[in-house]
């Protein structure tokens, strides 16, 4: 892999930096001088209608965007991506992600395997079992039917799983149910057991390595609950039934065959994945299984076909049609030459809730860097902080500040045409209820209201400070017919391509997180310290040595 190119370097860089110079934002001119702004703003990615109209976009700024495009080579570092070329260089890793949703029958062939191959038969595998558990002829150690999958997992082996799964709650196998459990704080797991019944409970165990610290602790204590409760309920009564039991109520998601098995669960039921899916692309791999047990293999698979349709118009469209392409050079343009330090994702979409959760991982975790992919310092700022929560709920919590605060916060919008519960109260539709706020919200924050417009609403004098809305907030809105399978696989793969676009500009490697690994190993470090070591505690800085000495104090129980 060549060396990045320093994106602060490039003609179009210096360009972008005088616009922003001289840049005052004017929604109402732009729109009173472009008649045609919203055709040109407006794009559509397999079945999502994108609005980029009331973005800070003017054809000046686009166009500087674009050459900034060809300055640091994006589309050869995304047909590198496609191709399976290793652009994960501090891991020597290819980034296939998008192999995940390639159709059966494609070619990608890597290191002499066939990817795609591999993938399907994978695929297959899970689909079998999700059949199995859907149908009932999985049944658990006493005979009974499984009624609820907890999927034990972390980072993507969790965000990703619950996301999808309340977002498609409305396509679950009734009398099925799945939870999920990630924190290694025992009352997650509690909250999540204490209420089933072991004959009835399947776990699915996710960790590709099986040796992450939570997830496997998470599992162990989730192995005795079962037992604890077998027994009690007088279904297993020896050793050799525990074994049993075991393998009928756990599965894994995992490639450490050996530690699978040693764990008690059969290796005939564990679900492969590769070094190139990272924990954060790989809900649409098997860690996807609890999601397929939930709504099939033929919605899976419609799920699939979502993200690769994203794919193909991020790899095959013109940038100047792209939408991930674009989307992610406006995120350029407001977090390093705007100052924009945070970006809001606002789903107007009550089973989207979990998705600027989910989001927060895949941007942050992928764009929060500070060195380059050849480990020489970043010249510019990298990364936002993704956050936000549905609908109506964030009106009335944080849209004050969006509205009149005096931070640049851009603002995606999602929205779907069709409620999957449509109701009505009296003569009014509620769905159209909730997409009069998502339209009067991107309105509100373009338009504002000027000090004019508040006093011939005969507001008093001394309060029309307060009452002004200064406008000119950027969003984008982004609309799908419905919140299905497909375009929830869209959504995803579209975020996923934004954050590529960002990450190649700025020169990053967005495939590793080598950040997560020094809390975690003094974690460990610090854990005997933590139960009664006193030498290790010596051990420890002042500040957390008195930390633990004021928990250890006030431990009780």
């Amino acid at each position: 892999m060549s060396a990045p190119v320093d994106p602060t370097a490039a003609s179009a860089w210096s360009s972008l930096r005088r616009l922003a110079d001289s840049f005052t934002p004017d929604l109402r001119g732009w729109f009173d001088s472009e008649p045609e702004r919203v055709d040109l703003y407006t794009f559509d990615a397999a079945d999502l209608h994108v609005d980029l109209s009331k973005s800070y976009l003017t054809a000046e700024v686009l166009a500087a965007l674009f050459a900034l495009v060809t300055d640091t080579d994006i589309v050869s570092r995304r047909d590198a991506m496609f191709a399976g070329d290793r652009i994960n260089v501090t891991e020597d890793r290819a980034v296939l992600h998008t192999a995940l949703r390639l159709p059966k029958g494609a070619a990608l062939e890597i290191d002499g395997r066939d990817v795609v191959a591999d993938v399907h038969a994978e695929l297959d595998k899970m689909y079998a079992f999700a059949d199995q558990v859907r149908s009932g002829e999985w049944v658990g150690a006493s005979g009974k039917r499984i009624e609820t999958v907890v999927n034990i997992g972390i980072g993507g082996s969790d965000l990703g799983p619950v996301m999808v799964y309340e977002a498609l709650l409305p396509y679950k196998q009734q009398g099925l149910e799945c939870r999920f459990v990630s924190n290694i704080d025992p009352t997650d797991l509690w909250e999540k057991t204490h209420d089933l019944d072991p004959e009835t409970t399947l776990f699915i165990i996710a960790s590709k390595t099986f040796t992450t610290l939570e997830t496997m602790t998470n599992a162990r204590l989730a192995k005795k609950w079962l037992l604890d409760g077998l027994a009690g309920a007088g279904v297993i009564n020896d050793a050799e039934q525990q074994a049993e039991a075991i393998a009928k109520h756990f599965v894994a998601v995992s490639t450490a065959l050996d530690l699978v098995a040693d764990f008690g669960i059969d290796p005939a039921n564990a679900f492969g994945f590769w070094d190139w899916v990272g924990g954060r692309y790989s809900v649409d791999s098997v860690i996807g299984t609890s999601v397929c047990v939930a709504i099939g293999p033929e919605r899976f698979a419609e799920f699939l076909s979502g993200f690769h349709a994203i794919d193909e118009h991020f790899r095959t469209t013109a940038v100047e049609q792209n939408v991930p392409m674009i989307m992610g050079l406006l995120n350029v343009w407001y977090n390093n030459f705007l100052d924009a330090q945070s970006h809001a994702v606002l789903p107007y979409a009550q089973y989207l809730h979990r998705f600027p959760a989910y989001l927060q991982q895949l941007t942050m975790e992928s764009n929060g860097k500070s060195v380059r992919w050849d480990s020489s310092p970043v010249t510019t700022q990298t990364g936002e902080v993704f956050w936000g929560e549905p609908g109506t709920n964030g009106q009335h919590a944080f849209y004050q500040l969006l509205h009149q605060g005096t931070k640049l916060i851009p603002a995606d919008f999602i929205a779907v045409a069709n409620s999957a519960h449509p109701l009505t109260d009296g003569d009014a539709d509620v769905h159209d209820l909730l997409m009069s706020n998502f339209f009067a919200q991107t309105a509100a924050l373009a338009w504002g209201k000027t000090e004019e417009e508040v006093r011939a609403e005969g507001t008093a004098e001394e309060i029309v400070g307060a009452r002004v809305f200064p406008g000119n907030r950027p969003t984008a809105a982004i609309l799908a017919p419905e919140l299905s399978p497909k375009i929830v696989g869209e959504l995803i793969a579209l975020y996923e391509h934004i954050t590529f676009v960002e990450g190649a500009i700025w020169g990053i490697d967005s495939f590793d997180q080598w950040g997560v690994e020094l809390g975690k190993v003094l974690a460990k470090q610090l854990a005997p310290a933590v139960s009664g070591d006193e030498a290790a505690l010596e051990q420890a800085d002042p500040s957390t040595r008195a930390q633990i000495e004021w928990y250890r104090a006030h431990r009780t129980n």
